[in-house]
C-alpha cells in the first residue's frame, strides 16, 4: 500500500499578510480594553469612596425624622420592604423545608427492605400467562 503524501503549498505571501495585519490589530483591542479596565476600575473604586464617605456622614449626623418630611416617607417605604423581604425569606424557607421534607421520604422509600408477599400474591404471581395460538 502506499502512503499518499499530502501535496505541500505554497505559502501565499497576501494570506501571511493578511495574518499579520489581524494579529496587529487584534493586539491592539486589547491593549485598548485593558486601558479601558483600568479606567473602570478607578471610576469604580472612586464611587465606592464616595459611598464610604456618604455613610460616615449619614451616621455621624444626627438624623431626627420629621412628620412633614420626605424622610418620613423614605423610612416608611424601607420599612413596608422589609416587610416583604420578611415574607419572602419566610416563603423561601419553607420552600426547602419541603424539599428536605420529600428529599427524606424519597431516601425513607429507597432504604426499606422489599416487603413480603401474602401467600395470595405470591401464587398469583406463580402462574403462567395464557399462551398465544396464533
Amino acid at each position: 500500500m502506499k502512503k499518499s503524501v499530502p501535496k505541500t503549498t505554497k505559502p501565499n505571501p497576501d494570506l501571511n499578510k493578511k495574518l499579520v495585519e489581524n494579529f496587529v490589530s487584534l493586539q491592539k483591542v486589547m491593549a485598548n480594553l485593558s486601558v479601558k479596565f483600568d479606567n473602570l476600575s478607578d471610576q469604580i473604586t472612586k464611587l465606592l469612596e464616595l459611598f464610604e464617605i456618604s455613610a460616615k456622614a449619614m451616621a455621624e449626623k444626627d438624623y431626627e425624622i420629621h412628620k412633614d418630611s420626605d424622610d418620613k416617607k423614605i423610612v416608611e417605604k424601607l420599612d413596608a420592604l422589609l416587610e416583604q423581604n420578611k415574607v419572602i425569606a419566610k416563603g423561601l424557607s419553607m420552600l426547602h423545608e419541603e424539599e428536605t421534607f420529600e428529599e427524606k421520604q424519597t431516601q425513607q422509600h429507597q432504604q426499606q427492605p422489599p416487603r413480603r408477599l401474602l401467600p395470595s400474591e405470591h401464587s398469583r404471581l406463580q402462574r403462567k400467562p395464557p399462551q398465544s395460538y396464533y
